[in-house]
């Protein structure tokens, strides 16, 4: 027997624009109808009309798939069987947002992360970094890395130690890692059914910045340390190996998008941008920068971009520290024969 298809509700007025689940935008919100009863098929069930903005889009289709104990008669109840006993579902909840004033009153260069750049980086630099992405600081000095989403509501933050002299992350028996949403819930300043979706690290530059390209990289500390060097690009962090999830990609919609895999990661990298490319209409590119240039300890080490910039920062200034002993005309040389100083440097030569 064929149904009726579903259909969006036409346009009648105000009564028939809803507000959207999502974004919680009033009056943007176009619901889906039955196609046989014309009603409702759940306040979920319909599509956002900030495609731009929010893109929210729960479609019949997947709201059946969701919600499989709703038989087919369920589905196309005709309206002489409206009274029929329908199951309570679950729908999919929006995601928990966590008050700015946190992100406000936890901003700070007091953090041992904010240590360690100032070994690297100009004020500037660090002053611009800290600011776009709204760092945080703990009393503890670990640093508080804000998840805020492409709307401008803040979902967690992570919080992590890092020790200020190497930049590596300090890991103990809880692995280093804790959540701004978890220390609030223990405070009894969040509700336990916080409804936890996590998006990129950054993702709220793209909102601010919608021409610039995007760069993806696993953690938030090489984000921060690209963005000091490539201030051009917007730098986003996934957060984990696997967090390049079709749900948060939507969000590149339109968007020309570079990923930047951490050695050891480049296949399955790749293997999703196919994905992200089909499902989220973005232009996707995987960057060969560190596999190219990689030796193998690195990649026994499972290095990241962040690793290279910062061991590339400190061969240049070993080599400028170098190049201020020697003379002026033998510094003139070496300018304009970078070779010279290799050589100096390997046969370990004097000038005299």
């Amino acid at each position: 027997m064929n149904y009726p298809q579903p259909y969006l509700q036409k346009y009648k007025g105000k009564a028939t624009r809803h507000t959207c689940p999502s974004c919680e935008t009033k009056q943007s919100f176009t619901l889906y109808l039955d196609g046989n009863t014309h009603e409702p098929i759940h306040h979920t069930v319909g599509k956002c009309n900030r495609e731009s903005k929010c893109g929210y889009h729960y479609t019949p289709k997947q709201y059946y798939i969701d919600n499989p104990s709703i038989g087919v008669e369920t589905r196309h109840a005709s309206s002489n069987i409206s009274n029929q006993i329908i199951k309570k579902v679950n729908p999919p909840q929006p995601p928990g947002s966590i008050s700015f004033r946190f992100v406000e009153n936890s901003v700070s260069y007091k953090s041992n992360f904010v240590r360690f750049l100032f070994d690297h980086f100009s004020d500037e630099q660090i002053r611009s970094v800290a600011e776009n992405y709204a760092l945080g600081a703990t009393k503890n000095k670990e640093v508080i890395f804000w998840q805020i989403d492409i709307t401008g509501k803040v979902r967690t933050g992570k919080i992590m130690q890092y020790n200020p002299a190497s930049g590596k992350r300090i890991k103990h028996e809880s692995g280093a890692i804790d959540w701004v949403h978890n220390k609030l819930k223990q405070k009894k300043q969040l509700l336990e059914d916080f409804n936890l979706q996590q998006c990129f690290f950054g993702e709220h530059l793209l909102k601010i910045y919608p021409d610039k390209q995007v760069a993806i990289v696993e953690s938030e500390k090489s984000a921060i340390i690209a963005r000091c060097i490539v201030p051009d690009m917007i730098w986003l962090a996934a957060g984990t190996l696997n967090g390049l999830s079709i749900e948060k990609c939507q969000v590149f919609k339109g968007r020309d998008v570079m990923l930047y895999p951490d050695l050891g990661a480049f296949e399955k990298w790749s293997f999703k941008s196919a994905e992200i490319h089909e499902k989220c209409n973005c232009k996707v590119t995987v960057s060969t920068l560190l596999e190219d240039e990689a030796t193998d300890t690195d990649r026994a080490n499972g290095l990241d971009i962040a690793d290279f910039i910062i061991t590339e920062l400190k061969l240049k200034k070993t080599s400028l520290e170098i190049q201020s002993y020697f003379s002026p005309s033998l510094q003139s040389m070496i300018d304009k024969n970078k070779a010279l100083l290799i050589l100096i440097n390997g046969l370990q030569l004097e000038e005299i």
